[in-house]
């Protein structure tokens, strides 16, 4: 289930609106927020999707790593799995340190 990136509360996949407080969901869950940290982050060359072992078809297609401004928006909206989608960004970096 997303997470409003607002109020920290879990929303229905497909909600356009958070219910507690109103925030636009299209870009203010806590997915939504990760991506745009991650493409701002000069380290993160791409952004790679992962997903659940038992994934559904729809998200099982989505997995891999995408150029940072072609990934895909999450959660994927014909997801089928019963609890929701479970994909999830990381980052892939060019620096592993500093």
């Amino acid at each position: 289930m997303p997470t409003c990136a607002v109020c920290s509360s879990l929303i229905a996949d497909g909600a356009a609106r958070c219910p507690t407080c109103g925030a636009d969901l299209g870009r203010r869950t806590a997915l939504a927020s990760a991506l745009t940290r991650l493409q701002a982050n000069p380290r993160v060359t791409m952004v790679r999707v992962s997903v659940a072992d038992d994934c559904c078809p729809t998200c099982a297609a989505v997995q891999g790593a995408y150029p940072k401004e072609k990934a895909p928006f999450l959660p994927q909206g014909a997801c089928s799995a019963a609890n929701g989608c479970r994909c999830y960004y990381e980052p892939v970096l060019n620096d592993i340190y500093p």
